[in-house]
Order: structure tokens, then C-alpha cells, then sequence
């Protein structure tokens, strides 16, 4: 008698826990697109049994996140969803059985203006597929104009022969787009100043972008010795096409008026004293800078480089000017101003 009530309590408890235990609906959410939701019922009415996913496919201890292509290669839902078990992941006409409703623009923010990607327009206006794009290749996240100009992404596409060139027409993209004022620090003189409005007028983005420059500030520093020799601003601003950057310092850092400098021993004594005021009187900017000295930073040249022409004994020869090696008060002895 004791055994079978044992036996009765010990059925009860485990249709009880069984009656409990109700699998969900599992609901994966995507920023984009339609929620996916993942049925229990509608696989358990196929096999009953829990294992065949947990834990073999899906371990519930570890939480991982898979790819469409992930599951084309058989990982995930993709274990099944083969096209031999059950249909398949990697199938265009099957998408919409897990994805289903109309996918949403996705806006990428961009400080210059916004990039709107409209699925509606591609989708329906042009006829295109998802497999056209997701995981057939061209389309993630995190990729440059310049990889773009070269096929990645949206540029596998839009190369000027399947669709306008992603190297041009910003607007057709960016809608609202607007070009800033750019300043470049460039202690200790005057910031240098950028007016993308002054350019635009004469000049397409794309004659600079990506050629020449990424789109973003600061994507490629060069100094002002690599301007002369043509890099950065230098490839246009080299004398012939536009002012020379070697010059007319003013036309870019505004204002600007050199400093004039103190020459210090290591032990922080005054061993020195430079003009600016006195030589850009009768010399240009370019007559020093920066054939004999670099724009700051200038390494330490002692009184005999001088005297064998470095440095300021460029000029202080005796001829262009007084020697270095005999007016030693002329620059060892502060003139009052």
C-alpha cells in the first residue's frame, strides 16, 4: 500500500513540473527590421524531445549571437534549416518565414549629414533581393568612403556602372549635407583655417575626397615641408594652380604674426635672441622656412655649424649679412624693442 502511494505522489510531481515547464517564444530583436520570433510549439510538435537542440545546437549556459552567415555555414538554426531537414536559411525565397514584415531605412550618422540607406527603393524600386546584399558580400558596418570608392560595401554597387559612383553625388545620400569651416591647431602660430565653402565653389568633393584626404578631420596630419614637396594642401597650392603653401602664411593661419624667440642653454640661460619683426621686414617667410628651419622643432645648431654655413650662417656669412663669426653682440645681447 506504502508503494503505490509513494508511486502515485512520485507521478503527480512530475506532471506537475511538466505542466510547469512551458517553452516561450523567443523574440530576437533587431534595430532595423522586424523582431524574429523563435516558436518552441511549433518545433516541439515535430519532436518532442528538448535535446535535439539543447544542448547539442544551443547551449543555454552561454549566450552567443550568430550571423545569417553563421547559419548558412550550419551553425544555429542553420544545423536544420539546411534545405534538407527543414528549409533553408541561405534560400532568397524563404527569408520572410522567420523575417517577416517590410525592413526600415537605416540611418548611419555622419557629422557632415546624415547617410539614409532606403530598403524601399532598393527593394522595390530596383528589384533587388536580400541575398544582393547580406551575405552575398558587399554590405557591413564600419566601412570608409575610401573602401567604399574600391568596391567595399555600398561600393560594390555604386561604381558608377551599376549605380551612381560612391565617389561623387554626396547628396544623393547624405541628404541635407553641409560642409564646415575646419581649424587645424598648429601651435604656436595661428590655427590654420579650412573654408570648405570657398572650395566648393571651384571645386567638386571629390576632387579632394578620397584622393587626397579621408573624410574626416585629422585623417592625415602633414607638415608644412611635406606641403611644399606636394602632399596634403601642397598638391594644389604649389605655385601654379594656387597660391604656393611655401607663402602667404596669412591666407591660411589669419592674423598671424611670428613670435619672436629666445634661445636657452640646457641650464635655462639666455644665450640668444632672434627678430622675427626685424627680418620679415625685408625677407618672406618662405626665404627661411622651411629650406634652412623646419616650422618649430628646429634642432640645436652650434656657433661652429654656423660658421660653416648652417643654420643661420646660411645668410650670416659676411655677405647677405654680418658674419656670425664676428657680430656676436648682434645676437647675444637683447636690442630694446
Amino acid at each position: 500500500m506504502n508503494g503505490r502511494i509513494i508511486t502515485f505522489f512520485a507521478a503527480a510531481i512530475v506532471m506537475l513540473m511538466t505542466a510547469q515547464v512551458q517553452a516561450k517564444d523567443i523574440r530576437f530583436n533587431f534595430k532595423n527590421a522586424p523582431d524574429v520570433v523563435f516558436n518552441h510549439e511549433t518545433h516541439l510538435a515535430k519532436n518532442r524531445n528538448c535535446r535535439v537542440c539543447h544542448s547539442s545546437i544551443f547551449d543555454l549556459s552561454k549566450k552567443h549571437s550568430y550571423s545569417m552567415a553563421d547559419m548558412e555555414r550550419g551553425r544555429s538554426c542553420g544545423a536544420c534549416h539546411n534545405g534538407k531537414k527543414a528549409f533553408s536559411v541561405a534560400a532568397e525565397k524563404e527569408c520572410s518565414k522567420c523575417h517577416s514584415g517590410a525592413p526600415r531605412a537605416i540611418t548611419y550618422s555622419i557629422p557632415v549629414g546624415n547617410a539614409v540607406f532606403s530598403h524601399d527603393s532598393h527593394v522595390y524600386g530596383r528589384g533587388l533581393g536580400c541575398k544582393s546584399c547580406h551575405n552575398a558580400g558587399p554590405m557591413r558596418r564600419g566601412v570608409s568612403m575610401a573602401e567604399m570608392e574600391k568596391g567595399k560595401s555600398c561600393g560594390a554597387c555604386h561604381n558608377g556602372k551599376k549605380a551612381f559612383t560612391a565617389a561623387a553625388n554626396c547628396g544623393s545620400c547624405h541628404r541635407g549635407l553641409t560642409t564646415r569651416t575646419l581649424k587645424y591647431k598648429s601651435k604656436p602660430v595661428n590655427d590654420a583655417v579650412f573654408s570648405h565653402d570657398f572650395h566648393t565653389q571651384a571645386y567638386k568633393c571629390g576632387d579632394c575626397h578620397t584622393k587626397k584626404y579621408e573624410y574626416r578631420q585629422g585623417s592625415r596630419k602633414a607638415t608644412m615641408a611635406q606641403m611644399e614637396k606636394g602632399k596634403s594642401c601642397g598638391s594644389c597650392h604649389d605655385g601654379k594652380t594656387a597660391f604656393a603653401a611655401s607663402g602667404d602664411c596669412n591666407k591660411c593661419h589669419v592674423g598671424y604674426k611670428p613670435a619672436n624667440l629666445i634661445f636657452k642653454s640646457s641650464r635655462g640661460t639666455v644665450v640668444g635672441h632672434f627678430s622675427h619683426d626685424f627680418h620679415t621686414a625685408a625677407y618672406k617667410c618662405s626665404d627661411c622656412h622651411t629650406k634652412i628651419f623646419p616650422y618649430g622643432g628646429a634642432k640645436r645648431v652650434t656657433m661652429a655649424a654656423m660658421d660653416q654655413g648652417k643654420s643661420c650662417g646660411a645668410c650670416h656669412d659676411g655677405k647677405s649679412a654680418f658674419s656670425v663669426k664676428a657680430e656676436c653682440l648682434s645676437c647675444h645681447m637683447k636690442k630694446k624693442q
